[in-house]
């Protein structure tokens, strides 16, 4: 053991650990009072974490860097310093004290049981966080050793041993960019899991994993912490072993359950819609007998809400027996989103003026449901809008709701918008669709498209789409010819009308914009405008801007909202006059933005100032 410390074995209840220990700190003693006067100077006094970083000026713009401050408190001989210890605070043994772990140096890891206390900054730390050496030696990996850093923000940087996002005080590897919270890096490593999870033999840790693909999720991952059966040649990373048996994801309507292997027939997956091999470990449906799930896919966190549902019973379908209106009579309904009886009518004349109170966009064609004392309408398909969805991409069910007095923007497509939407206030979430990015449901039938689309990449994957050339915040994929579209170029109208043509406009897309091709409505050339979507009229070869026909912000109502910096005013377009924008000085095409004196052509414009 070097003076950095190590990992030795202890025989613990008759069964062997790996433990961490350092030569220079004492253990802190079980107790669960707090230490009393007259034992501190029996305890080694550590330096706060956040003193161990503050004075990297030098490392300002970067989100990684090591760490060179030793744990130890030493008394300052001035009077100016701004360094301070922590003193112990002792927690009883309480494995389940708190589900984020109470540290607030690494946030996010239960596995800590004792606990430091600032006074200076009013924190509390881990032992392990306070007392964390500037390197350790780690039999997870034990290629290299593994430095203290401090690191900032990423969110796609994980803990090697929990899976957790890794920040703020991580022991890092500079070589394999492997990364561990203190916590976890000092944790105690069984040698022998027995009963394990899901096997039925004992397994052991087995350091050296390069080249072995765990049975339970069905993939060869480098440096993940590996147990292995040697009586069957088992094999398990270390946080697959933990998957839960049954469980119930955003993606598919029924509960699937875990299974070690299935019949080796072709599936693919239900998530990223890659091939899944029958050999190995996935999750599948009982009622649906061609749906499987890998079983990495199936735990992610954006569609799993970590709820192991064995021996739970199962409900219902959130989705059933929860109408959104009540049938007065033939034609005639009760929305439980207005007061009044609305009746179903067919248009007969376009008005770019009226519009679904649901989703915000005019009447075009087909039926709509009419308010019988106000002039609320609805689109049919808008009425019918379930009152409780759960949608593929988010893991909570959602509910429909009205979203008026303050404006909503929604997590797929980042427009904003009113109307009716569905949201999500479970678990700390604060979750919003529209109506539109809402009905979006797997396969996709997109008419811009000739085959299917799936939500089948990685989230944490933010590709361009091909159609707007934006990068995506949400994105549906084609899995045969790799086209992708965005939510929202996705959820705009295929088809659109205006006042001053009699036919449909439709969406065009993909193909260059010639010279000659010039906007209707503001009479601007597409092409030095940087167009890459356009409305277009086949029979007139008329083309328009989206942002003319529709307006820069086509999901939301007219009237006055509340906003945390001030109120605003929605007017519908002025066809006599259209007024100035105060600030890109243009002219307002379509819904005038004001606020106090100001008027604007968007909402973008009308907060530039």
């Amino acid at each position: 053991m070097d003076s950095n410390g190590g990992f030795h074995e202890v025989e613990k209840d008759g069964k062997l650990f790996l433990v961490y220990h350092h030569p220079k700190y004492c253990p802190i003693p079980q107790t669960q009072t707090l230490t009393s006067s007259a034992y501190l100077p029996q305890q080694p006094l550590f330096l706060c974490p956040n003193v161990r970083w503050m004075n990297y000026s030098s490392y300002i713009n970067s989100y990684t860097f090591p760490l060179t401050s030793s744990p130890e408190y030493v008394f300052s001989t001035t009077t100016d310093s701004n360094d301070h210890h922590v003193l112990p605070l002792f927690w009883c043994n309480n494995k389940e004290f708190d589900a984020d772990g109470g540290c607030d140096i690494c946030e996010g890891s239960n596995f800590g049981t004792y606990y430091y206390f600032c006074n200076n900054c009013d924190r509390k730390f881990h032992r392990e966080c306070v007392q964390s050496p500037l390197k350790i030696k780690h039999p997870y990996h034990p290629e290299h050793s593994l430095q203290l850093s401090y690191h900032s923000y990423a969110p796609d940087i994980k803990c090697l041993c929990c899976r957790r996002r890794a920040r703020w005080f991580v022991y890092h590897c500079t070589i394999c960019q492997v990364y561990m919270h203190p916590v976890c890096a000092m944790k105690p490593i069984p040698f022998v899991i027995d009963p394990p999870k899901k096997h039925v033999h004992p397994l052991t840790f087995f350091p050296r994993q390069i080249g072995l693909t765990c049975n339970v999720c069905g993939l060869l991952r480098k440096n993940y912490p590996t147990y292995v059966c040697f009586r069957c040649n088992f094999v398990a990373h270390n946080d697959c072993m933990n998957f839960p048996h049954i469980i119930k994801i955003s993606r598919h309507h029924h509960r699937i359950s875990f299974t070690l292997s299935f019949l080796s027939r072709e599936r693919l997956c239900g998530v990223c819609r890659q091939s899944v091999n029958g050999d190995y470990g996935a999750y599948t449906c009982d009622k649906c007998n061609d749906y499987a799930v890998h079983s990495i896919c199936a735990t992610r966190k954006d569609l799993w809400d970590g709820k192991e549902l064995e021996g739970v019973p199962e409900e219902d379908d959130i989705t059933e027996n929860v109408r959104p209106f009540e049938m007065i009579s033939e034609g005639e309904i009760l929305h439980f989103l207005h007061d009044h009886h609305l009746r179903l009518e067919s248009i007969i004349l376009f008005d770019e003026n009226k519009f679904c109170q649901a989703c915000v966009l005019p009447i075009y064609e087909g039926n709509f449901y009419s308010c019988m004392e106000c002039e609320f309408i609805l689109h049919e398909n808008c009425a019918k809008a379930p009152r409780r969805i759960q949608h593929v991409l988010h893991r909570h069910p959602l509910t429909l709701e009205t979203v008026d007095e303050e404006y909503s923007r929604c997590d797929a497509c980042a427009r904003r918008c009113s109307g009716f939407g569905y949201g999500c206030y479970k678990g700390g979430c604060f979750y919003a669709l529209d109506v539109r990015c809402a009905s979006i449901s797997e396969p996709f039938d997109y008419k811009g498209h000739e085959h299917p689309l799936f939500l089948a990449l990685n989230p944490e994957v933010k590709p361009i789409c091909h159609v707007c050339k934006r990068e995506c915040r949400e994105q549906l994929n084609c899995i045969q010819c790799n086209f992708i579209v965005c939510f929202r170029c996705v959820t705009l109208p295929y088809k659109t009308k205006y006042k001053h043509d009699t036919h449909f406009l439709t969406i065009s897309y993909g193909e260059e914009v010639r010279e000659k091709d010039w906007c209707e409505v503001c009479e601007q050339n597409l092409k030095d405008t940087g167009t890459k979507v356009f409305y277009w009229c086949n029979e007139c070869y008329t083309t328009f801007h989206i942002e003319c026909v529709l307006g820069e912000d086509p999901y939301m109502k007219l009237g006055k909202y509340e906003n945390w910096v001030g109120n605003i005013e929605i007017l519908g377009k002025c066809n006599i006059s259209r007024p100035l924008c105060y600030y890109c000085k243009k002219r307002c095409q379509g819904k005038i933005f004001k606020r106090g004196n100001n008027i604007a052509c968007s909402m973008k414009c009308l907060w530039m100032r």
